[in-house]
């Protein structure tokens, strides 16, 4: 790898008249998060203009999204993510549960970090002044990046708070959500684990089930977020996929910020839970929902 050469080949491929995708493409594709950043440094020292300015003027729309996005260092493109989640018309509720359920303390812990950096607010500010409710204390608790993440599991406890949710939910009128949430955002993951087998076999059904029948909107959408990224990430991640493609119109945001953020970390392993989930491979998936230059990215993003 040599990112004086790849620098000089994305400067010809936007040099002069019109600009060439597929060798953007194809060069960016080929390098990971970390060859990218150096590309973007020597583009500056060596040519001496702004590699992202130079895209953004030669790209535009969704291609240009996925190239930007990137070229992003992983925290700071989830930090803008959440930022452009919570800023503007609306609050894409969606985003702030993707990631705030599914990312490991050290990674909330950049974030959060990098979220005070560049905006001078801390993320917790900003889901505090847009999101209210119990939905509001979900997201907060998760944005504390302070779930156990040891590996030890107290089977008495585990018991207890199998018990626990069930009386504060299903046994109860009226669900009592401080429980759930006390319990699904702060134990380790194979505590709950074992607590969602105990529930199934105190209340006779799922979980999830019970959080669908108890909860509902938003807070809904982030407890269940909660289970499944325990229970099975990849699993999680495909299903945001297929709901980001399936029927009219497809949810751009979500496609792109899953394809790109998850490009390095747990692609295979997400191709391969989206085949046994929907009996149709991501690619052909992508393949027929999106089009052009977009396309192209994704499919090399998705590989095979």
């Amino acid at each position: 790898f040599s990112a004086e050469q790849e620098a000089q080949a994305l400067r010809k491929a936007m040099k002069g008249f019109g600009t060439d995708e597929d060798a953007i493409i194809e060069i960016l594709t080929k390098l990971n998060v970390s060859q990218r950043q150096q590309v973007l440094i020597t583009y500056k020292s060596t040519i001496g203009r702004d590699l992202i300015d130079d895209l953004k003027s030669e790209l535009s729309g969704n291609f240009e999204r996925v190239i930007i996005g990137m070229m992003t260092p992983t925290t700071m493109y989830d930090v803008h993510e959440l930022r452009r989640a919570m800023k503007g018309a609306g609050t894409d509720e969606g985003c702030l549960i993707e990631i705030l359920a599914s990312r490991t303390n050290e990674e909330i812990r950049r974030i959060n970090e990098n979220y005070k950096l560049q905006y001078g607010c801390t993320l917790e500010e900003d889901i505090v002044s847009d999101t209210s409710s119990m939905f509001r204390r979900v997201l907060v608790s998760l944005a504390t990046g302070n779930r156990d993440e040891g590996t030890y599991v107290d089977d008495a406890l585990a018991q207890q708070d199998a018990q626990c949710l069930y009386e504060a939910g299903e046994k109860k009128w009226g669900t009592d959500e401080v429980q759930f949430m006390a319990i699904l955002c702060t134990r380790n993951r194979y505590h709950l684990l074992r607590v969602f087998d105990a529930y199934r076999g105190i209340a006779n059904k799922d979980i999830t089930d019970s959080i669908k029948s108890e909860m509902s909107g938003d807070l809904e959408d982030a407890l269940l977020a909660v289970v499944k990224c325990m229970r099975n990430k990849p699993a999680y991640f495909a299903e945001r996929l297929y709901k980001s493609m399936k029927g009219l119109g497809t949810d751009d945001n979500t496609l792109i910020r899953v394809m790109v953020s998850r490009s390095e970390i747990d692609m295979l392993d997400i191709r391969r839970e989206f085949l046994t989930m929907y009996g149709k491979s991501l690619h052909s998936f992508i393949k027929g929902d999106c089009s052009g230059d977009y396309r192209k990215v994704l499919l090399r993003l998705c590989g095979g």
